[in-house]
């Protein structure tokens, strides 16, 4: 990173900016070498001004929330990364439907737990989910059969070149894991969202998130990783493949094929990015040499690679 931009940088965040930080200690699977600087985001309004800032100084940046479904390599990220701790939450019972209004750095399992205790139901698949809401509006993340899609009702943006923008969610063209902004790596950051929910029984939307949460917990793995590494194929599952091929447990280094659920790939001990991509390519290669089946990442990486 220039040198001048950054001695710039900090004058302009003073304590809020950190350099040459550890991006281990922001990521869900504990792996990632350094950041040139990091800076802390409070608001949707902090990361509309941060993001202006840096794309007209010309300094490159990238924004993570909880850390997950990430694979920062060893040589770290160069420029800025914004750490998205923007996590307003408003809740609206009075709309028809009831709403939830968030920010994109609050958690899915915040949010559902809000939900709960105002009798709101449509998110009882996100509870004890630690990803943020910017990453599953981007990835139409989802589980126990739902996703963002099914309760998206709109989101706001910020876009390089048009500003602030608020989009309906069929603007999105969502697809199993995936988004028009996935697919197309669009210049845009996700500052807000809006979700449709319904009102129910708190006694039935709670037995489910504990329902679910039981079965998160004896079906995924505990330890660090970065969750589920492939998106399932149609018609078959990640895990019952990886498993098929006999790479439960298989190790790179200190990263492991989890030998609970073969579509989580731990890191046990200090684990190596390097490593940990040499495991799922292992893993995608022995899968379609075996089976035919190409696997396809639901991670992404990140830094240089």
């Amino acid at each position: 990173m220039n040198p001048a931009a950054l001695l710039n940088l900090s004058e302009m965040y003073g304590d809020r900016l950190q350099t040459r930080v550890p991006l281990a200690s922001y990521t869900s699977a504990r792996i990632g070498g350094l950041a040139d600087a990091l800076l802390f985001i409070r608001s949707a309004d902090e990361l509309v001004e941060a993001a202006t800032r840096l794309w007209q100084m010309d300094v490159p940046f990238i924004l993570m929330g909880g850390g997950s479904n990430v694979l920062v390599s060893d040589r770290g990220v160069r420029g800025v990364v914004l750490l998205n701790r923007a996590r307003s939450v408003n809740v609206n019972i009075q709309s028809e439907p009831p709403t939830i209004h968030a920010e994109s750095g609050s958690t899915l399992n915040d949010i559902a737990q809000r939900a709960a205790r105002h009798g709101l139901t449509g998110l009882e698949w996100a509870a004890s989910i630690p990803g943020s809401l910017g990453g599953a509006v981007y990835g139409n993340a989802g589980a126990f059969g739902g996703e963002m899609a099914g309760g998206l009702a709109s989101f706001e943006i910020l876009h390089r070149a048009r500003g602030r923008e608020t989009w309906p969610v069929e603007k999105m063209e969502y697809g199993y894991r995936t988004s028009i902004l996935k697919r197309e790596k669009q210049p845009v950051l996700i500052l807000s969202a809006v979700l449709k929910l319904a009102h129910g029984s708190m006694e039935s939307i709670q037995a489910i998130m504990t329902r679910n949460s039981e079965q998160r917990r004896k079906t995924q793995p505990p330890g660090a990783s970065m969750g589920s590494m492939f998106k399932n194929p149609p018609n078959d599952k990640a895990g019952r493949l990886i498993e098929a091929a006999g790479l439960k447990g298989t190790r790179i280094g200190s990263a492991m094929i989890s030998p609970i659920h073969a579509n989580f790939f731990i890191n046990t001990d200090q684990t190596r990015a390097a490593d940990m991509r040499a495991l799922l390519e292992m893993a995608q290669k022995t899968v379609y040499e075996k089976f035919g089946v190409t696997l396809e990442p639901e991670i992404e990486f990140v830094g240089e690679w």
